[in-house]
């Protein structure tokens, strides 16, 4: 039997994939209809979803948003920018380039909310480990963005 960790694990891969398949069709719809345009229906049609969901599922306590401290509130924006820059950059630069390089900005972000727990979070020190693989994820950026120079038929 699974234990709880490598389920979580491996839920948290195929939400990756799942993210990163998003990422190559909004990039794919945004050169018919327009970058604005796609972040728009996606953020409508999930929210669509959402209702529904909520309706049935939910906890009810939606309004409860409007006690919720601001900067709590303002995520909403870094999910709109997530989505913007994400669908943006995969037009630029291709989807692996594109989400990696997005894994690696999290994974800096990451590293700087736990050092200083920021938001409330638990403070996790910097570590050697830590260190090690921001290097080896750095490496990987390099070894991508290279294969990209090298290969005129990879360049957009």
């Amino acid at each position: 039997m699974m234990g709880i960790g490598l389920l979580i694990v491996v839920i948290t891969l195929v939400g990756g994939a799942v993210l990163s398949a998003q990422s190559s069709i909004n990039g794919t719809i945004s050169r018919s209809i327009g970058l604005l345009e796609t972040v728009f229906f996606t953020f409508a049609s999930g929210a669509l979803v959402l209702a529904v969901l909520i309706n049935f599922f939910g906890s009810g306590h939606l309004l409860d948003l409007l006690h919720a401290p601001k900067l709590q509130l303002s995520a909403v924006f870094l999910g709109f920018g997530y989505l913007f820059l994400s669908t943006f950059s995969v037009n630029m630069i291709g989807v692996t380039p594109a989400n990696l390089t997005a894994i690696v900005g999290q994974i800096v972000a990451g590293f700087v909310i736990d050092a200083i727990g920021l938001f409330g979070t638990e403070v996790i020190h910097f570590s050697w480990q830590r260190g090690v693989s921001l290097v080896l994820m750095l490496a990987a950026l390099l070894l991508i963005f290279s294969e990209k120079q090298d290969n005129p038929a990879a360049q957009l």
